[in-house]
């Protein structure tokens, strides 16, 4: 009886798989269609999110846990913007009140 419970977990691994794979294809076609590196790179961080979400949520075990669901994927984006902050910042006050 425990069998077809099994095979129910293992078809939503297998449909996380395809997701992910699919993703990644766009990913790469994404890159090669040659778009404004603005829109490249928001496109990219799009979907970099939405396998990191998946990644959390099917194979972390985190879909039914909401807030730990939600901090696992917004505290890397805190700390990153944070990070680029604090190394951006001096360089864009340093070329902003250079005189040319």
């Amino acid at each position: 009886m425990a069998e077809p419970r099994h095979q129910s977990g293992y078809r939503s691994y297998v449909v996380t798989w395809l997701w992910l794979l699919v993703i990644t294809v766009l990913e790469i076609a994404v890159v090669l269609v040659g778009l404004p590196k603005p829109l490249l790179a928001s496109l990219l961080l799009m979907m970099s999110l939405m396998k990191a979400a998946l990644i959390v949520a099917y194979f972390m075990h985190l879909r039914y846990e909401r807030v730990a669901f939600i901090y696992t994927v917004i505290a890397p984006m805190v700390v990153l913007i944070v990070v680029l902050v604090a190394f951006v910042a001096p360089d864009a006050v340093h070329v902003l009140t250079m005189r040319r």
